[in-house]
């Protein structure tokens, strides 16, 4: 019974339209819009990258009769071209008729077909990306187009068991919604009576926590760059009115051209008001103002993420967590911001780190100051990788060497 009432949820569950405004305003088509938008974005002519999303659209698009002036001018001049000439005092219900047998004839006015439903015979499915507590991901690419994503599987009788079910659900609500080259795309979803499949985007250089187990640490111009894709892809969010509160390396992958991309909105929230008292995400990259669960003013706003910054900045560059220890012994250390930053860490990336773990949300450095921090200006340039600026740095000093 409980299983059908979790498949009863997401089956009236849609994709929303890709064409957000991005004011954080809840997206509204007017009718005419869904007439004319999806006749558009179904044409034989859609390119072949946009033929995955065009499928994933809102299934929920209707066939409407819509009657405005230009339509009812176009007819009459038609008519009077095959000399006939319109009628006069006739009814709106005559003219609404008149349209309906003209659009019958006329192309232009044809109401596309609902596109069809998504199954899993439409994916071929390759090898497995990624394994989590209640979710595998793999490989796959879509039949028709080719279109190569990532297809994340959720057990129902798993989300059932581990009371996760508002998780899913909200990865999918927020995750549907937002757009940004470093926010792992949610293309759609579909179920069966077993299973939830969420079509992702697919981040070819896999989990950012890979890399950094296997580098031990970040060069600075590396955590540099990927602070200041983190600190863009969370002002965007922060627009949204959204929180992730779940930053950490293994939430964020690495894509094909070495961008990162922020995934899991299992924990995320919406709250416009920005305000919020649940204990959530890892203890590691805990704000003070979340460890004390059960109080009546543990309340935070988005700036919990802000602390997480300030974490992830640290681990970058160390190799470990400015935290960690037992998890009593964490809990204190994140309350009393008892913190060590190595001597190796330059005077510029131990500032900003310290401007983000505050103790106090609001003296934290909002933003827009991070991304215009002397460390991230100093290792990321404008039109030009710091990768790539450090390579010919470093074989100018070769050549010179050798001369």
């Amino acid at each position: 019974m409980t299983t059908r009432v979790l498949e009863s949820r997401f089956e009236r569950m849609s994709v929303n339209d890709e064409n957000d405004p991005g004011d954080g305003s809840k997206y509204q088509k007017s009718k005419m819009t869904t007439s004319t938008t999806s006749s558009s974005q179904l044409s034989q002519n859609a390119s072949r990258a946009n033929l995955l999303k065009i499928a994933l659209q809102s299934q929920n698009t209707t066939s409407t009769i819509v009657t405005v002036p230009s339509q009812a001018a176009q007819w009459r001049a038609s008519n009077m071209q095959n000399g006939s000439p319109p009628r006069k005092g006739g009814s709106s219900r005559g003219s609404e008729e008149a349209i309906r047998i003209e659009r019958k004839s006329n192309p232009m006015y044809e109401q596309p077909a609902p596109p069809k439903q998504f199954h899993l015979g439409m994916f071929e499915i390759g090898r497995p990306l990624g394994k989590g507590k209640f979710g595998r991901v793999y490989l796959a690419r879509e039949r028709s187009s080719g279109y190569v994503c990532a297809l994340k599987v959720l057990h129902k009788n798993e989300i059932q068991q581990g009371k996760v079910e508002k998780q899913v659900r909200r990865e999918i609500e927020i995750q549907s919604n937002l757009r940004h080259p470093n926010i792992l795309q949610l293309y759609g979803h579909f179920h069966d009576s077993k299973r939830i499949f969420l079509i992702l985007e697919f981040a070819g250089k896999g989990e950012l926590y890979k890399h950094l187990r296997r580098e031990n640490r970040f060069p600075e111009w590396k955590a540099a760059q990927y602070i200041a894709q983190m600190a863009a892809a969370l002002k965007f969010l922060h627009k949204k009115h959204v929180m992730h509160r779940d930053i950490k390396p293994e939430n964020i992958l690495v894509g094909i051209h070495g961008e990162i991309k922020i995934s899991d909105f299992g924990w995320s929230v919406h709250a416009p008001n920005n305000r919020r008292n649940t204990m959530c995400g890892t203890l590691d990259y805990l704000p003070p103002e979340m460890i004390k669960p059960g109080s009546q003013d543990n309340y935070y706003t988005e700036k919990v993420d802000l602390w997480s910054l300030g974490v992830l900045t640290y681990e970058f560059l160390v190799g470990e967590a400015p935290f960690e220890d037992t998890p009593v012994m964490t809990q204190r250390r994140i309350a009393r911001g008892e913190m060590t930053v190595p001597s190796f860490v330059s005077p510029e990336a131990r500032d900003l780190i310290k401007r983000l773990l505050v103790l106090d949300p609001e003296k934290r450095i909002p933003l827009d100051q991070v991304q215009k921090h002397p460390w991230i200006i100093k290792h990321c340039v404008k039109g030009e990788r710091a990768s790539m600026r450090n390579s010919k740095s470093t074989g100018s000093k070769t050549s010179e060497r050798d001369d």
